[in-house]
């Protein structure tokens, strides 16, 4: 698989909030495909599956507030990884708390993003989001 349009991991305990990720980026053609994890368990259970061969993300969206394994332990545990903590990991979440905005910093967030509330407004996240990382960025091969 093509770098350029590896696959964009998206970490979020809420469909709403996964769909409307997975439409704003639909509506903006992204190509790259879309893999999900519901939690933050599911999100590291990745780990093995790449060690395996399946494709490492270009991109991680990563939501603080999940079930069974919080946001920040998720991201700490992923930077801190010999093999994967290059992967930009983008925190998308509702809280706007300087504590957890600070502690994403701290662990290794390539950027912090609080989600608008209505659709249009996401939108011009999605719009962003894909233009700077999966167009602009140049990633580590």
């Amino acid at each position: 698989m093509n770098d350029s349009i590896g696959p964009i991991l998206i970490v979020e305990d809420r469909p709403i909030d996964l769909d409307l990720t997975k439409r704003a980026f639909v509506r903006r053609r992204l190509l790259n495909p879309i893999l999900e994890a519901r939690d933050g368990e599911e999100a590291l259970d990745y780990i093995d599956r790449w060690d395996a061969g399946e494709p490492v993300p270009v991109l991680i969206l990563l939501d603080l507030r999940l079930p069974k394994v919080n946001g920040l332990e998720v991201l700490q545990r992923l930077k801190l990884h010999p093999k994967y903590s290059a992967i930009p990991i983008i925190v998308l979440t509702t809280s706007g708390e300087d504590a957890d905005i600070h502690e994403a910093y701290r662990l290794g967030c390539n950027s912090y993003i609080v989600k608008p509330v209505d659709f249009d407004n996401f939108m011009e996240v999605a719009s962003q989001i894909e233009i700077y990382w999966c167009a602009l960025n140049t990633a580590p091969r």
